[in-house]
């Protein structure tokens, strides 16, 4: 078996830092070391590679193309080198936690994540917001370790509160009365969608798809400028909206919640956000 010959650390520093000083001088300034040793690390580069890296003129330093190439390489070897040394050794003593939240619940639950940062500086937070499906599937991948999520009931969760979900249309523009009915919606498998096109039908009233987006606030300003009738959470009604129910033929959709999750085994860091996550969550009810 051939034995690929391996980049060493301080080469890719060296080669960074000339790429990003554009300078030899520069660079030996930055990695702390003589301007020679630095053209011998990059010169070593080349030769393992069999290429060259950079084009030298008497004013200037640029990439070549497989310079570029390894430029990205570097970065992300040093990233990760950095990375590794972090987490295994003190300085990150208390690990990462992965949070997943509904894109709604990012910006509100971010005083929070930073009070909670405060309190545990060495912890590093790995937020993902999304769409339901999307933080699902996340959760099922083992890639998360807490999860706050908008679902119909099913799964139980460690704590979950009722979820209100209104028929909003445009004030101004109104939709409903159309045929067929426009609707802004998620994108397929998105939450709420699959609940309005099953209720139309049940009604007997035809609809289609007039606009489409993962974004919770496009889907909110969308249907109030008059794009089309849409079903979402309560807290997402604007003044040019019209709320519409039982005296419009819609029934009240009841059984949508917002809950959490938390990965089993809980450690001592998981259960205390967790619990900063469920108050957080009582007081937006209340």
């Amino acid at each position: 078996m051939n034995r690929q010959p391996m980049f060493t650390p301080q080469q890719l520093l060296s080669f960074v830092a000339v790429c990003e000083t554009a300078s030899f001088t520069r660079a030996a300034d930055r990695v702390h070391l003589s301007q020679s040793t630095v053209s011998q690390q990059v010169r070593r580069l080349e030769e393992m590679i069999g290429k060259p890296l950079l084009e030298r003129t008497s004013h200037q330093v640029a990439l070549t193309e497989e310079g570029e190439k390894l430029l990205g390489y570097a970065r992300r070897i040093i990233a990760l080198n950095g990375e590794a040394h972090d987490v295994l050794s003190d300085k990150w003593r208390d690990g990462v936690l992965r949070l997943g939240v509904p894109e709604d619940f990012a910006a509100p639950t971010a005083g929070l994540l930073a009070e909670f940062s405060r309190e545990h500086p060495q912890l590093r937070l790995d937020v993902m917001s999304g769409m339901y499906v999307d933080l699902h599937r996340a959760w099922q991948r083992e890639e998360l370790d807490i999860m706050l999520i908008k679902q119909p009931g099913g799964e139980r969760p460690l704590a979950s509160r009722p979820e209100p979900l209104l028929w909003l249309d445009s004030a101004a523009h109104p939709c409903f009365e159309q045929t067929p009915v426009p609707l802004v919606v998620f994108p397929q498998l998105g939450l709420y969608r699959e609940e309005m096109s099953q209720t139309l039908d049940s009604l007997g009233r035809s609809w289609r798809i007039s606009y489409s987006s993962s974004s919770l606030v496009a889907l909110a300003s969308a249907s109030a400028a008059g794009l089309g009738l849409t079903l979402l959470p309560a807290s997402c009604r604007l003044p040019e909206h019209r709320v519409l129910g039982e005296a419009d033929g819609l029934p009240t959709i009841n059984h949508f919640e917002l809950a959490l999750f938390c990965r089993a085994p809980q450690d001592d860091l998981q259960q205390a956000l967790a619990a900063a996550l469920v108050t957080f969550c009582q007081l937006q009810w209340q």
